[in-house]
């Protein structure tokens, strides 16, 4: 079943995020990916996350589909313009790429390459009104398409605002359903009861929410994303059971797998894995969370 089909069905969701490789060897990337086929739904492959040079998102997903993965491509207006977009969005469409994300894309001062100059010729919502566009059969000029493209389309949901921050966030949501957004994945969930009190506000009959896992390597790390990224809260008991058990890697799988069957049981419409270098280990933290 594809993922637009399983999201529609409201059946649980299960994506995995793979970085495709800096460079043109994709062996490891197919390997990652065939070992949890038949698990996943689709495999999102993000567009050079945090600035760092990498395959892009189309090559990644084309190398994928053609392997037999449903992937889930990134769109970022980081880097293109409306033509370029547009150009890539119709190439995917018609390599049998079914499912797109809009994203900002990161700030590439922070990257490999601070000395490269975003585009931002639109922003987000302009983004996705591009592609409910070009899903009526124009482009931006207004001109008709020979076929139109179709997908499921996502994109992004800060769940770690607050105050007036909270109340953009949710009015942006409310645009992004008018312009056709069927799911939105989530900034990485650690705080499962912080995570209830955002989700009360969201009627999530109205568009899929899939919360990010994020596996964690060590209590260093988790230390630095609860210290250093203003909208990730980790739990103190997190970082503590991570530091005090004699397998760190172990219980890092198994808190990942905990934060899954949670969501699960919240009735939460998927969730999409990002284990950071770790893919090998994604068969263990489905294994961990009953997948």
């Amino acid at each position: 079943m594809q993922l637009n089909d399983k999201i529609r069905s409201g059946q649980f969701v299960v994506l995995g995020e793979f970085e495709p490789p800096k460079g043109i060897d994709f062996g490891g990337f197919l390997k990652n990916a065939d070992l949890v086929k038949g698990r996943l739904d689709a495999v999102v492959v993000p567009e050079m996350a945090n600035g760092v040079l990498k395959a892009s998102s189309l090559g990644g997903c084309a190398f994928l589909q053609s392997h037999g993965t449903e992937t889930v491509l990134q769109i970022c207006h980081r880097d293109r313009n409306r033509l370029a977009l547009q150009a890539d969005i119709l190439a995917a469409s018609a390599l049998g790429i079914s499912n797109v994300m809009a994203v900002p894309g990161d700030d590439i001062r922070f990257g490999d390459h601070p000395q490269a100059r975003a585009v931002n010729d639109l922003n987000l919502l302009d983004l996705l009104q591009l592609l409910k566009t070009l899903q009526e059969g124009k482009d931006m000029a207004g001109i008709e398409l020979a076929g139109k493209p179709q997908f499921c389309t996502g994109s992004l949901l800060n769940t770690g605002a607050s105050g007036g921050l909270l109340d953009m966030e949710l009015d942006n949501l409310d645009q992004m359903i008018r312009l056709g957004v069927r799911f939105v994945i989530t900034t990485p969930v650690f705080d499962i009861h912080r995570f209830q009190q955002f989700i009360k506000r969201i009627n999530t009959l109205q568009v899929a929410v899939i919360p990010t896992i994020l596996l964690l390597k060590s209590a260093g790390m988790a230390r630095y994303i609860d210290r250093n990224m203003k909208h990730i809260n980790i739990p103190p008991e997190t970082i503590r059971e991570i530091q005090k058990a004699p397998d760190k890697p172990k219980k890092c799988i198994q808190i990942a797998g905990e934060l899954i069957r949670q969501l699960k049981a919240l009735g939460m419409a998927g969730v999409m894995i990002s284990t950071v270098g770790w893919e090998d280990k994604l068969p263990q933290v489905l294994s961990e969370a009953k997948l």
